[in-house]
């Protein structure tokens, strides 16, 4: 299957990952196009999702590269009406873009602290204003965002990171009770995972204490996996909830 064929097979879905040049996103958007579905892979570095999209779609996957700030409200949206008018539907939206700029409140980084609000949690409400309506009209959707162990705990250094991810967590809450049945909603929070997040931590004591926080930890493609569960199972069933983390992680 090339990224121009139509998907035809009643379970394969068309599906917009976020954040998908690296990590999780990556991960998950191997992961779901090995699984038959049309991936929108997204993300701001548009060499490396070419050349991610061309490894799938050499492998006989379908998918596809498209630029996306997530916190350009506006493009996120003009996306999602393309990708909607192009293929006929979009049934899948995974958050998943975020950043992790970690550093104690008195190390005062408010530049850093403004741009995890904006990519963590404007992103990620950005993308639920532009599929919302196109899942009403066409009766289903399913978002799956990418919250964190980080939701459900905070440790020192965490404190403005947790703080976005416990706005995923209750964003993504909020969608599920508001929203009927045709429209299923999952949290997914990952552990401590391999990724790029650490990279770009520039506090010398947090950086200093991932070094030991991320020794144990887990392949991105464990997080895919549970994201293809949860998009794999049947209309009636809403995977609400999943938290997945090393099992050295306590």
């Amino acid at each position: 299957m090339t990224n121009n064929d139509t998907i035809n097979t009643g379970t394969a879905r068309v599906v917009l990952v976020t954040g998908a040049s690296s990590g999780i996103g990556e991960a998950t958007a191997r992961h779901l196009a090995a699984d038959g579905h049309h991936v929108v892979l997204t993300a701001r570095r548009t060499d490396r999702l070419a050349a991610i999209v061309e490894e799938i779609t050499s492998a006989g996957h379908s998918a596809e590269a498209r630029a996306l700030d997530v916190v350009d409200r506006g493009a996120f949206q003009a996306l999602v009406d393309d990708v909607v008018a192009t293929r006929g539907r979009l049934d899948v939206l995974v958050g998943n873009a975020g950043v992790m700029l970690l550093s104690r409140l008195d190390a005062l980084l408010v530049e850093q602290w403004d741009r995890m609000i904006d990519v963590n949690v404007r992103g990620v409400y950005n993308g639920i204003a532009a599929v919302l309506p196109h899942f009403r009209a066409q009766g289903s959707g399913h978002v799956v965002t990418m919250a964190s162990i980080g939701a459900h705990e905070v440790v020192p250094t965490s404190a403005i990171y947790s703080a976005t991810k416990y706005a995923v967590w209750a964003l993504t809450e909020g969608l599920r009770v508001e929203s009927d049945p045709s429209i299923r909603v999952t949290t997914i929070c990952p552990g401590v995972t391999e990724s790029e997040l650490a990279e770009h931590i520039t506090d010398p004591q947090a950086a200093d204490a991932m070094v030991d926080y991320r020794k144990a930890a887990i392949p991105a493609d464990a997080i895919a996996r549970a994201v293809g569960f949860a998009v794999s199972q049947p209309g009636d069933v809403d995977v609400n909830e999943i938290i997945v983390r090393p099992a050295a992680q306590r």
